[in-house]
């Protein structure tokens, strides 16, 4: 392992580690869809089903997106926007450390710490309830979830661009617990007016929920809605990528 891979590779675990020591993080990430997972199937009549998918399953996948969302936009979005109004990035510009590292270090991390996230709701869940499904079927859909979780890594960027940390960590909030609920992960969109179902299909938190709803349901995913999440990807790390050079150049 040379220099550089080195550098990156401690960067990132000690992204993991402050990571992990952040209460924001442990509630809203892991705790809380943990929770809501019992609270609503245990409340909720264990046999029915959403769109002809059993609810458990349903809900399970609903709340490990939602922990996955909770991650990008409670912790990330908000130590992005503190290093930038502290001047660490700057800091960082006269250390050995790669300009390339510090980045390449927070998305491996987040993706790490994503990747942890789905595997412990997956094994709390799955245990405590007995749900039965198919190996293949909890790898593409835990896969599905991380994958869709790096939409949220980059609008995490993009509201980490805020020069305000605390005006970020409002927003994040809004953004985080705003489109869970209209992008069905709360509750089924089934439940919904009409027009709210329409403007459901178009949120990167419903399409993160859809592709795994549908392979639990013994579907397969929806290209589409994954070239949605594609498309919010690129228009946010544009964007961020945009606010941040400008806000430099001042």
């Amino acid at each position: 392992m040379n220099q550089t891979a080195r550098a990156t590779w401690a960067q990132c675990k000690s992204e993991m580690l402050r990571t992990a020591r952040n209460k924001r993080f442990v509630i809203f990430s892991v705790f809380m869809p943990i929770a809501f997972f019992f609270i609503f199937t245990g409340t909720m009549n264990a046999d029915a089903t959403i769109d002809g998918t059993d609810w458990i399953p349903y809900y399970l996948m609903s709340m490990t997106a939602y922990g996955v969302i909770g991650a990008s936009l409670t912790s990330f979005a908000p130590r992005i926007a503190k290093e930038r109004a502290q001047g660490w990035i700057r800091l960082l510009r006269i250390t050995p450390l790669p300009s390339g590292s510090y980045v390449v270090s927070k998305i491996v991390a987040q993706a790490l710490i994503n990747l942890v996230i789905i595997v412990l709701v997956f094994a709390v869940a799955g245990i405590s309830k007995g749900i039965d499904l198919p190996v293949a079927v909890w790898i593409e859909s835990g896969l599905w979830i991380w994958l869709g979780g790096f939409a949220f890594m980059a609008l995490a960027t993009l509201v980490g661009s805020m020069r305000n940390a605390d005006a970020v960590q409002v927003l994040s909030m809004i953004l985080y617990l705003g489109m869970s609920v209209m992008g069905g992960l709360w509750m089924p969109t089934s439940s919904f007016p009409q027009i709210m179902q329409d403007i459901a299909k178009w949120l990167p938190t419903y399409r993160v929920g859809q592709g795994a709803w549908n392979l639990v349901g013994g579907g397969h995913p929806d290209w589409a809605g994954f070239g949605i999440l594609a498309a919010y990807a690129f228009v946010f790390v544009i964007l961020s990528t945009y606010i941040m050079k400008k806000q430099e150049a001042v």
